[in-house]
């Protein structure tokens, strides 16, 4: 777990990881949210829609971003502010997510931080993007 300091964040920092997309996961997921929706629960359904397998929950997707923030960048001394997200493609159960934030400004007058982040699939496809800001506490 990284614990940079207010100080030590520049403008350009990247820090990024990998996570894998299992059944598990989505399970997980479900039994937190209770979302039933069928496109991320029935793959015959979702192969009606079109999808070549079930859809994982764009939110599961998008609460690696609290991963970033709390180990990676800034580390322990994050407190996230917003998030903002756009998802790009669907990802399926067995994508490998390499999450990556870099941070895009830093406050002048108080420890907040701006950073840009991007979700690419195991073949660099942008599956979400978006940016987050991060209080950095002393």
């Amino acid at each position: 777990m990284n614990s940079y300091s207010y100080e030590e964040i520049t403008v350009g920092m990247t820090e990024s990881f990998t996570v894998q997309i299992t059944e598990k996961k989505m399970e997980y997921f479900l039994e937190l949210t209770g979302d039933m929706n069928p496109l991320h629960n029935q793959k015959d359904y979702a192969k009606e829609k079109g999808y070549k397998d079930r859809v994982v929950y764009g939110m599961l997707t998008a609460s690696f971003l609290s991963t970033l923030a709390g180990i990676y960048l800034p580390g322990e001394k994050s407190l996230i502010h917003s998030v903002e997200t756009k998802m790009i493609k669907p990802v399926f159960i067995g994508d490998e997510l390499i999450v990556t934030g870099k941070v895009s400004e830093k406050s002048g007058s108080i420890p907040v931080i701006t950073v840009k982040v991007t979700i690419e699939n195991q073949n660099r496809e942008i599956v979400m993007r978006g940016k987050m800001q991060i209080g950095v506490s002393s």
